[in-house]
């Protein structure tokens, strides 16, 4: 496997000198060069204002940053008028699936992405069962479950070739699952030391710490004290622990205090997925939250954040049912919604506005829930419509129809819920602390993805920050959102040489054009790619050349600093051996 990181066998202390002499000169000794890309407005990651120059690249390395690089590149890139900056990090990506049928990634390479970080579950460890109903749960895009390992995962997608790097974390229910299956129960002290174990693995596999997905079944089985002794063994191999929190919503403080106390708990930082206030009446405690995580932050607690740019967000029926009723996992969750007796009980606590659980559901309401995934053919005529058109169709309550929906679907079903704020995602991008994501997979406009809908953000969250949020509406300024879609994320998880345009770093870089980027994907027709994006380079590959990709697939995987490849890597005893910047 490509680690992504530096090679610490011989040829690195020759590799080491050539950079150095680079970095004091400003330039590299041999003036032939991979690509250097000229003139343009460089943005390197730091948020401090551009200038025009010149970026040079050798091999996978970029070797020369400034004004008039002399030499000559083998490729030669005019950015004049363009905007030269490191590749853009995607902090939360579900490409998972994407990638194993089109390693290309277009929906992303095409606004400048270079890294996916996947996360939430993941793709392993697996048991015997989970491969066979990964295999048996699958919609459109078929796959073979040809691994068991996050870390067999990786190197295969390698092997297959990919455009654009991945990482990924280790899921806290992908570990649970393993460990449990998918009942609501919890783990005996030796079943939770086996879970620590799994973790421990997947960390030195590359892992880059462990997550969760805490308003999903089985993930919201777990309590804090199991969730805490996998973040401590996640930190001691210097990993994050990072949060889809139980709640956006009605108890979103109690969520964003757990997370902060995991943190504190655990030695290590915490990051919250998708940061949103979920429902109209949770929309004015976004001041109480930003004054929790600013106040960690001010008492040494590393805690930041990521967002999407939209006001839906999008998941299943799973979030507008109780998880009572889905304990067994997906197909006992449609058997017990089959029952007349539950489903009365489903229905009334789906209606009920002060359920313990987070009832997306009730806050978007008919009129604001999308349809967008569906497996079975027959339904896919309601792609595009709401929950209370197809409702209103059928001649059912929008509770009847939802839970029809599942079990005729034999899925989650997949649908957005219009939630959120526009006033708070502008303020939320404002946060100096907060990345972003798209939440999505990384399809194309063609083959199989074609037979499903999607959310917008697929297609655009990126483009849709610079062009409306930066150029249009001037919420932040060129410079600080490249720095949080660059530096920030790679410094947030540890990466190293990556997220700068500076000498000795990963050439993952991207040439935009800032007076041109735009968004085009609606919720109306999401399946419509981003422009304005002309280059993208990934280690030093042209992935995508006069915005169209290129039939190089220089991806590789990016892994975490407990990866036992490195020379200083494997797990250490405690958290306080690692050394976290803020």
């Amino acid at each position: 496997m490509k680690t992504g990181s530096l090679d610490v066998k011989g040829l690195s202390v020759l590799v080491t000198g050539i950079l150095m002499a680079a970095s004091a000169s400003g330039a590299a000794p041999d003036p032939a060069y991979s690509v250097v890309v000229r003139h343009g407005t460089i943005y390197d990651g730091s948020g401090q204002k551009p200038f025009v120059g010149d970026v040079a690249i050798r091999g996978d390395r970029i070797v020369a940053v400034g004004a008039n690089v002399p030499g000559k590149g083998t490729k030669e890139i005019d950015a004049t008028g363009k905007a030269v900056a490191p590749g853009f990090i995607n902090m939360l990506a579900h490409p998972e699936e994407s990638l194993l049928v089109d390693g290309r990634a277009q929906s992303d390479l095409r606004q400048g992405v270079t890294l996916e970080v996947m996360g939430e579950a993941s793709m392993g460890p697996l048991s015997p069962k989970m491969k066979a109903l990964m295999s048996e749960r699958q919609g459109d895009v078929k796959y073979a479950v040809d691994w068991n390992s996050l870390g067999e995962y990786l190197n295969g997608l390698e092997k297959k070739q990919i455009s654009v790097n991945v990482a990924s974390f280790v899921g806290a229910s992908t570990v649970r699952e393993y460990v449990l299956g998918e009942q609501n129960v919890q783990p005996t002290p030796e079943q939770l030391g086996q879970m620590r174990r799994l973790v421990h693995q997947a960390m030195e596999e590359g892992a880059l710490g462990v997550t969760t997905a805490l308003i999903y079944s089985p993930a919201g089985y777990a309590k804090t004290p199991e969730l805490i002794a996998l973040a401590k063994e996640s930190a001691s191999c210097g990993g994050i622990y990072t949060a889809h929190m139980r709640s956006e919503g009605d108890r979103i403080v109690e969520a964003v205090q757990e997370t902060i106390d995991i943190a504190k708990a655990s030695g290590g930082p915490a990051h919250i997925y998708h940061l949103k206030m979920g429902g109209r009446d949770n929309w004015n405690k976004l001041d109480r939250v930003v004054s929790m995580v600013e106040g960690a932050r001010a008492a040494g607690t590393r805690i930041t954040a990521d967002m999407y740019n939209y006001t839906a967000g999008a998941t299943g029926f799973d979030a507008f049912m109780p998880p009572w009723v889905q304990d067994g996992g997906l197909e006992a969750w449609i058997e017990h919604l089959k029952d007349p007796a539950t489903r009365t009980r489903v229905i009334k606590e789906m209606r009920d506005p002060h359920t313990s659980w987070e009832n997306l559901g009730i806050k978007a309401g008919g009129d604001g829930i999308l349809l967008i995934g569906f497996k079975n053919p027959k339904l896919k005529k309601y792609l595009g419509k709401t929950l209370a058109q197809v409702a209103k169709e059928r001649g059912t309550s929008i509770e009847d129809t939802a839970i029809d929906l599942v079990i005729e679907d034999g899925t989650r079903v997949g649908v957005a819920y219009f939630l959120m704020s526009e006033d708070n995602v502008r303020r939320q991008i404002a946060l100096p602390w907060v990345a972003f994501n798209s939440d999505a997979d990384a399809p194309s406009t063609e083959g199989v993805f074609l037979k499903n809908s999607n959310h917008p953000r697929a297609f655009g969250n990126f483009a849709r920050l610079l062009g409306k949020y930066v150029r249009d509406e001037k919420v932040i300024p060129l410079e600080e959102a490249v720095r949080k879609l660059t530096a920030f994320p790679a410094e947030t998880l540890s990466l190293k040489d990556r997220g700068r345009l500076k000498n000795g770093y990963f050439a993952d870089v991207v040439v935009f054009d800032p007076k041109t980027i735009q968004d085009h994907a609606t919720y109306e027709k999401p399946m419509q790619y981003a422009t304005g994006v002309e280059y993208v380079l990934v280690n030093g590959g042209v992935a995508l050349a006069k915005g169209e990709p290129t039939n190089e697939r220089p991806g590789r995987a990016v892994l975490g600093r407990a990866f036992k490849g490195f020379k200083d890597g494997g797990c250490r005893a405690s958290s306080q051996d690692w050394t976290w910047s803020r």
